[in-house]
């Protein structure tokens, strides 16, 4: 009688967890669950937050992102299971151009459109084509398009390495069958950035971060026998992964910051207020070496591209103006001038004689002859031949 009482209630247990996931499951492909959230903007983060109270520049540094990849070609680890999904995000240039604008609430840098220039230039190549087909305009106004701006600096680098398991721990306690047990996972990303001049192509600076991935799951449950035939079993946990896209995120705003200050410490650019520069820098040596700040640290030597920031914009020329020329038939004749006989022509005009050169002799008289007259036949000095003087 007792066995039979408790298989009937691990029947109704069993069937009223089963019921339970059918009722989850079906709640979650129709309608919305209290598990469910409504989608947010993304809140600002403590790097992020750093990054946007950087102190603010003297002027503002026109920059290019042409891309910012995955560079470590790793594939997401899975147990038993082959996956082709990447291990990192490939969505590292539009963090990096988030990052850039971001920095000291947008008044560092100006970031210029480079990742799909081909869209640009297509969408500029179209308006130039509606132009001339519709107003005749083989030259746009550059008031309808101006030039495109030129980036001083441009901002490249990548995702440069993911490591798992650099990390591994837990703990767990057991007593009369009821207790708990935490673990923890470590995994660490690591990006590179750099700053290229586009006067003379020279490296300016270079930054690299890191950033840990973390990992928590707190797991508890309960096994033991309340009576003979009673036995109290229950489960619970919760887990934590980053993810590694706000990591990823993490860790380029991180290097935007250290960016900013190296490039400020050689002379790229400049603080507004050059004592809280200063500050702000000295602060960042701090953390950087610690206890491994050198004189040499304290004195970088400055690049040797000169006013790296700087660079010279193409102003649009004037319109030039058109000249038009109007070319007109010649005129009908008359009738009356057809009857009076065909129009005589004007003489032409006798060419022009060449002035006479002095290192030339003079020109021969009219019936002249040039040279002798009979090379085979001998002649006296009165101009007489031979043979006459015999006779």
């Amino acid at each position: 009688m007792m066995r039979k009482s408790f298989a009937a209630r691990r029947a109704v247990v069993a069937s009223t967890v089963l019921a339970g996931v059918l009722f989850l499951q079906g709640c979650a492909v129709t309608t919305e669950t209290a598990l469910d959230t409504a989608p947010v903007v993304a809140p600002v983060t403590r790097p992020n937050d750093g990054l946007r109270r950087i102190p603010v520049p003297n002027e503002r540094t026109v920059v290019a992102v042409y891309e910012y990849g995955d560079l470590t070609g790793q594939y997401r680890e899975r147990d038993n299971v082959q996956t082709l999904s990447r291990a990192v995000t490939q969505g590292g240039a539009p963090m990096l151009i988030k990052a850039l604008q971001d920095a000291g609430e947008g008044r560092w840098f100006t970031v210029l459109e480079r990742t799909e220039l081909d869209n640009l230039l297509r969408e500029r190549q179209i308006l130039t084509e509606m132009r001339r087909i519709y107003r005749n305009e083989n030259d746009v106004n550059a008031d309808v398009l101006p030039p495109l701006l030129h980036a001083s600096i441009i901002i490249e680098g990548g995702i440069i390495g993911y490591d798992t398991n650099t990390l591994t721990g837990g703990i767990g306690a057991r007593f009369l069958g009821i207790g708990g047990s935490q673990r923890y996972i470590q995994d660490t990303v690591t990006v590179s950035l750099r700053a290229v001049s586009t006067k003379t192509g020279e490296v300016l600076t270079t930054v690299t971060t890191r950033k840990a991935v973390a990992s928590h799951a707190l797991q508890g449950g309960a096994f033991r026998f309340i009576k003979l035939d009673e036995l109290l079993e229950a489960e619970t946990g919760i887990t934590y992964n980053e993810p590694k896209q706000i990591a990823v995120e993490s860790a380029i705003e991180e290097a935007v910051k250290s960016l900013i200050v190296e490039g400020a410490a050689i002379g790229i650019w400049n603080f507004q207020d050059p004592a809280q520069g200063q500050q702000f820098i000295a602060a960042y040596r701090d953390r950087k070496y610690q206890d491994l700040l050198t004189l040499a640290a304290e004195t970088p030597v400055t690049p040797v591209t000169q006013n790296a920031n700087q660079i010279t914009e193409t102003v649009a020329r004037a319109p030039q103006p058109v000249q038009v020329r109007t070319i007109r038939p010649p005129r009908a004749q008359s009738n009356a001038g057809s009857q009076r006989g065909p129009v005589q022509a004007a003489p032409a005009a006798a060419p022009a004689q060449a002035a006479p050169r002095p290192d030339l002799p003079p020109a021969p008289e009219p019936g002249e002859t040039l040279g002798q007259t009979d090379p085979l036949v001998p002649t006296t000095a009165g101009g007489d031949t031979l043979a006459a003087l015999l006779q």
